[in-house]
């Protein structure tokens, strides 16, 4: 049994334009490794290759070069993809059904017994907060209701493996919240989860590791945790004396007032220390100290702006 939900290697996906011939490299040698029971998520700008690489994962596009598989089966084999819920970002679902009908159809067509649905249908719809709406048609629903009664859908046959692309596009704040909580439920069961997210807010809350494509290749991946982890401390002072302010100034790597009070910031645990001993000895009061990190936000925009500032580079050398 392999070790990885995921396995890509040197996938690519090429397009041709009819007309002039034009090669267009969607996704440029892709190598990607996702752990069972991980929680992943897939980010990069529009047009990175994000959804092209999903749907080579699902075999809905075939690649021009490379391999990939799905729990060590390659995903060109049928047999690969019955362990995966799948959510896509435009679904679109036959209006005419209810919801109740809509998740008994696709559990049909999952290979669940009558049975099963009986009993399954009503928890899934109570789960994603649907449980008053299984009687209405699909017709009615709001786009965040729709994203929710698809996540159902999703889940009917309990995957082990769950892609979603967008998961939370349209939900409000409190649909958001339910959805994270039943994805966290189903992490803690041992499900893969994989994301393709444009919500680093919600990617940096839930997810344990993270790969950003550019262009269509792999420009960075990691733990989240890692990947954010803190860069400096900042040291709050209460009202210091203009020579204890000048030597902690001299000392910091930058400086902020406010109230009444100073705002240093020290690269440094060792610089953090010394300063708060000549706070000390000073006789003034320390009222706050508090690690920095970078944000998912912060990290992304490094790595697509570093991208984007190497090609403008090349480009004005040519």
């Amino acid at each position: 049994m392999s070790q990885y939900a995921i396995q890509t290697e040197e996938l690519s996906k090429v397009f041709y334009h009819r007309w002039s011939g034009r090669e267009v490299r969607a996704v440029d040698g892709i190598s990607l490794t996702v752990r069972r029971g991980t929680t992943f998520g897939l980010l990069g700008p529009n047009g990175a290759g994000k959804t092209t690489f999903v749907k080579m994962l699902l075999s809905a596009t075939h690649p021009t070069a490379g391999r990939a598989r799905i729990f060590g089966r390659d995903v060109s084999d049928p047999e690969a993809r019955g362990p995966v819920g799948y959510l896509p970002e435009n679904h679109r679902f036959p209006t005419y059904f209810t919801g109740e009908g809509m998740l008994d159809f696709y559990a049909a067509l999952s290979g669940v017994s009558a049975a099963r649905r009986r009993q399954l249908i009503p928890e899934l719809l109570e789960s994603v907060g649907l449980d008053r709406w299984g009687g209405v048609r699909l017709g009615k629903y709001s786009k965040g209701m729709l994203q929710r009664v698809g996540l159902a859908q999703a889940l009917i046959h309990a995957p082990e493996l769950l892609i979603l692309d967008e998961p939370s596009d349209g939900v409000d704040p409190v649909g958001r919240r339910q959805i994270r909580d039943i994805l966290q439920q189903l992490e803690s069961r041992g499900t893969t989860i994989f994301i393709n997210s444009h919500l680093l807010v919600e990617v940096e809350l839930f997810c344990r590791e993270v790969a950003i494509i550019n262009r269509g290749r792999l420009a960075l991946t990691g733990e989240v945790r890692q990947l954010t982890a803190g860069k400096g401390y900042r040291l709050a002072a209460v009202s210091p004396a203009d020579a204890l302010r000048e030597e902690l100034t001299r000392r910091a790597q930058s400086v902020a007032g406010f109230n009444g009070s100073a705002e240093f910031l020290f690269a440094t645990r060792e610089d953090l220390n010394a300063a708060i001993d000549i706070i000390r000895q000073s006789g003034c009061e320390v009222e706050s100290v508090t690690p920095t990190t970078n944000t998912l936000e912060d990290v992304f925009m490094q790595t697509v702006g570093a991208a984007a500032n190497a090609k403008a580079g090349q480009e004005g050398k040519a």
